[in-house]
């Protein structure tokens, strides 16, 4: 007895020639829409300074906070009263100079608004470097 009669399988049959055909329309669309035209480089003129170099360089001040708020300003200890005395401070730490760099000291633990308090006092002093030390930590 045979069964399958009337339900003979063809296996399925893929037709590449389509596919080439495709593949050649879209490589032929690629080609002709490309540009092949260089990009030209941006023609830059840099200015150029002719100052002469400073000889004389800025001493930086120091500022320590400690996590119980207590501040150093070049390694001498101040008592802080307010941060126009800490701007004092600072005036009379940088002597001569016009805009030197305040580096600060502050201990992970310290409070942020004594850091926050040597930021005001060094804008109130008129002093915009203002730049923070780190310590890498040892394992």
């Amino acid at each position: 007895m045979n069964f399958q009669r009337g339900n003979s399988r063809e296996e399925p049959e893929i037709n590449l020639i389509p596919l080439i055909d495709v593949l050649l329309v879209i490589l032929i669309f690629l080609m002709v829409t490309t540009s092949y035209a260089k990009f030209s480089e941006l023609q830059i003129n840099l200015p150029q300074a002719g100052g002469e170099t400073s000889t004389t360089q800025d001493k930086p001040i120091n500022i320590a906070v400690d996590a119980s708020e207590h501040y150093a300003i070049n390694g001498k200890a101040t008592g802080f009263s307010g941060i126009e005395a800490l701007a004092a401070a600072m005036k009379s730490a940088a002597g001569e100079q016009t805009d030197p760099t305040i580096v600060i000291n502050a201990d992970a633990k310290a409070p942020h608004q004594s850091v926050v308090n040597v930021m005001e006092a060094a804008r109130m002093a008129g002093y915009g470097r203002i730049t923070f030390t780190t310590q890498n930590q040892t394992k």
